[in-house]
């Protein structure tokens, strides 16, 4: 079980089959995915993909949360997530996602926030890296607001991604 990573103005709470159907409906938004692969026009492998995400096993501390203003408890506004990358490490990637409605309010780097201090603090990584579409202007911002550097680029899933990285003792 993931630890809630609270802040002041957001939930962040460890993503369950319940969010499902939310975390669905925000990939949906063709604005949402369009810098991100996946499969996102086909129904059922979209499903499979994310329950995968929900119910796979991770290393202890790692996964998805949820996201939800304390505002509107009910109401899903994205997720973060802090996985191995590509799924098997031995970095650890740090991402976000929000639904459209939540974007420019400074809640992805709010949430990330709290998860780089879960990173460091609790699970004690010496760094994490993310992979940004170079398109993303808004993401880009995110992880440039949390400190991380530019490393160069990533060519994942014949996409050209900016890689980042955070190293827990530049925090210091």
């Amino acid at each position: 079980m993931l630890p809630a990573l609270d802040t002041a103005r957001l939930l962040i709470r460890e993503r369950t089959l319940a969010d499902l159907e939310s975390c669905l409906e925000m990939d949906r938004d063709p604005e949402v995915t369009r810098h991100i692969a996946g499969p996102w026009s086909d129904p059922v492998a979209h499903r499979q993909f994310v329950q995968h995400r929900i119910t796979r096993q991770y290393p202890p501390g790692l996964g998805y949360w949820s996201i939800r203003e304390r505002a509107d408890p009910d109401r899903f506004i994205g997720w973060v997530l802090l996985i191995p990358d590509h799924g098997s490490g031995p970095d650890v990637e740090i991402g976000w996602r929000l639904v459209r409605s939540a974007w420019g309010r400074g809640i992805a780097s709010e949430a990330a926030r709290a998860l780089v201090k879960h990173a460091f603090e609790t699970v004690g990584l010496p760094r994490v890296i993310a992979d940004i579409a170079a398109e993303n202007r808004a993401s880009l911002h995110v992880a440039r607001k949390l400190g991380m550097q530019w490393l160069g680029y990533d060519t994942s899933d014949g996409k050209r991604y900016e890689r980042y990285r955070l190293v827990r003792d530049d925090l210091r």
